[in-house]
């Protein structure tokens, strides 16, 4: 594929666009990293207003074999939406209408450049909310949470983005218009391609349009806060509260190292093994008992101490130590590899166990913490960048982290994505067979590789010999 644009190419996009074609080096610089940190620059910006443009800007691509990478807030961390290997970075930033809410069927139809959080503003006077809650919710777009199946804490409840889906619009790789799934919760009829595309990070086809699955807002919530002697104590609670009736809103998990780094910080929290944050939703009748549920469940042996809060504020408090982590792990050092790697609940304590061995190891901070729930950790390697043996040391123990986790039963990736931080440990995660289904997949929607080249299928292996 060429790595510069040609000037047919140009003078045509630059004729659809107007405005939307931008080449000047700020627009390339600003459009060429995500959050992983990753950046290489396009060879020019598309900022199309229609779905017929995006088949347009696909079609002319196609033609000059030149890469087409989507875009939405830039705020993944795997790298999916940065633009290896130059080409057209399509932004749907001026795509982002709500088209349509429709509280009678229970959705909402949108265009992948509407933010999560303004989603979430208009849904409010309706009496409902989309489910995923990333934590970049206030910034991130609904095409990203597609492209990567994003989920959050409330995932555990509702599911991730893909389950939060009725109906997309897209465009494939050939520049064609295929519309899939509706307004409607069941459907048997033919392939699945809607959660076929939900979770590609681009590769299979640009999503132009959404149909949201969209739920009632609950009338009440509650949260408790459970301090316990060790991981194993905690996951054992973990599985007592997933086995209650109501499951809980949300159910997140923080090692010994986190709480250490928080009461670093100055966050109120004990000294402890690990800590739940559990979250539950109701309305006025039915709430307090199921709260009650929740912290017998979250008592047992291990069990140091449980807070218990109501009202709004008070759950702000309880939660206040899970939303000071993120920004907390920058002092300890700048660099951070975030994985978010996933096991069954009943193996998080190995995989924390693990965790502090590989810690120990290679003389570096890791913490884990994240989605208990569903098994969903995120693990992250802390170093400085300017101390090339300790930069090496966290490149060296990715790959065992990943062994671990995959040694564990469990997979690479729950919310983040594939894009380049995990692709090349995707054929220690599926057999040969399984790789070439999914090529074959990803040559059908795109026969000519060019949306977003070199993402997620790892290059196939030399063969012996």
């Amino acid at each position: 594929m060429p790595t510069t644009l040609p000037d047919s190419l140009h003078d045509e996009l630059a004729a659809l666009l107007g405005d939307g074609w931008q080449t000047d080096a700020a627009a390339r610089q600003r459009h060429g990293e995500d959050d992983s940190r990753r950046h290489a620059l396009p060879g020019a910006v598309a900022l199309p207003r229609t779905r017929e443009q995006v088949a347009a800007i696909v079609r002319a691509c196609r033609a000059h074999r030149v890469p087409v990478v989507a875009r939405g807030a830039g705020t993944g961390t795997t790298g999916a939406a940065v633009p290896t290997l130059g080409g057209v970075v399509v932004s749907f930033a001026r795509m982002n209408r709500i088209v349509d809410v429709r509280p009678a069927d229970r959705c909402a139809v949108v265009e992948p450049g509407t933010l999560n959080g303004e989603l979430q503003q208009a849904l409010a006077p309706h009496g409902l909310f989309w489910p995923p809650d990333p934590s970049s919710a206030d910034r991130c777009t609904v095409g990203g949470n597609l492209a990567t199946n994003a989920g959050g804490p409330r995932a555990v409840r509702y599911g991730t983005a893909r389950d939060n889906v009725l109906g997309l619009v897209a465009v494939t790789g050939t520049g064609e218009l295929v519309r899939c799934g509706g307004a409607y919760t069941k459907d048997s009829t033919g392939y699945d391609l809607t959660h076929l595309i939900v979770g590609s990070e681009g590769t299979l086809a640009l999503i132009v349009e959404a149909t949201l699955k969209l739920a009632p807002r609950p009338r009440a919530q509650a949260g408790l806060r459970a301090f316990y002697r060790d991981a194993s104590s905690a996951a054992a609670a973990v599985s007592r509260l997933m086995n209650q009736p109501a499951t809980p809103t949300a159910l997140e998990f923080m090692d010994r190292r986190s709480l250490a780094l928080l009461r670093h910080n100055g966050s109120d929290v004990p000294e402890a093994g690990a800590m739940l944050l559990v979250e539950a939703e109701g309305d006025d009748d039915t709430l307090p008992a199921t709260l009650s549920a929740m912290a017998t469940a979250a008592e047992g042996d291990g069990l140091l101490d449980l807070d218990v809060a109501q009202d709004g504020i008070a759950r702000d408090r309880l939660w206040a130590a899970r939303r000071a982590l993120s920004p907390a792990l920058r002092t300890i050092a700048p660099g951070k590899i975030n994985e978010d790697v996933v096991v069954p609940v009943s193996r998080i304590p190995d995989l924390v166990a693990g965790v502090e061995t590989l810690a120990d190891e290679f003389a570096l901070p890791i913490v884990a913490f994240g989605h208990a729930g569903n098994g969903n950790l995120h693990v992250n390697l802390m170093y400085r960048p300017d101390d090339a043996a300790e930069t090496a040391r966290a490149n060296a123990a990715l790959p065992r982290l990943f062994a671990l986790v995959l040694s564990l039963g469990g997979t690479l990736s729950g919310e983040h994505g594939i894009g380049l931080s995990k692709r090349d440990y995707m054929a220690d995660a599926f057999t040969p067979a399984t790789l070439e289904l999914m090529r074959a997949v990803k040559a059908a929607f795109d026969p000519d590789g060019i949306l977003n080249p070199g993402k997620v299928l790892p290059p196939r292996r030399a063969s012996a010999g």
